[in-house]
């Protein structure tokens, strides 16, 4: 695994699945070119609520804005995803294909001690939208549309296909 240093910054207007998918093409480019040879898969996962795009918090009173926008109600989860290998005869990064995924969560009310409590665990901190449903948040979620792996972190079944599809699987 290896990150790369992208501008993160929202465009204007753009979507929240566009958004996420131009930061998995980004990311995975970014590593491409240092990688040229190889094939590279770039993430990005955020959280959505009535339109707020979520990464992951950059402190804990941010994780606590997050966890209170999310208490008690349906999110989306969105997971950008990108492959890029190198193709034609100068072998340049080419991203071959980028695609996403959308979970939707529905979270319990949570009251403030236990955001409090949560967020002095540090499990939110580099987490999407400041949970872990594979962690202790998992208490607080009684139901999800979609794909867990998502939630999770990476799309395992869409990653799959496009890893078969490219044929590298």
């Amino acid at each position: 695994m290896q990150a790369a240093n992208i501008d993160e910054t929202p465009r204007v207007g753009e979507m929240p699945r566009e958004y996420a998918e131009r930061l998995a093409r980004e990311k995975a480019l970014a590593v491409s070119r240092q990688r040229p040879h190889e094939s590279v898969l770039g993430a990005d996962t955020i959280v959505v609520v009535d339109e707020v795009i979520m990464g992951k918090p950059v402190d804990g009173a941010d994780a606590v804005r997050m966890l209170r926008l999310l208490s008690g109600r349906k999110h989306a989860v969105i997971t950008g995803v990108c492959l890029v290998g190198a193709e034609g005869s100068n072998q340049l990064p080419v991203a071959s294909k980028t695609a996403s995924e959308t979970t939707l969560v529905t979270m319990n009310k949570l009251s403030d001690a236990e955001i409090r409590e949560y967020v002095a665990t540090g499990e939110p901190m580099d987490k999407a939208g400041a949970y872990a449903i594979q962690g202790m948040a998992s208490r607080w979620i009684p139901r999800i549309e979609g794909d867990y792996s998502n939630v999770v972190g990476l799309p395992v079944a869409l990653v799959y296909g496009m890893l078969r599809d490219a044929g590298k699987a």
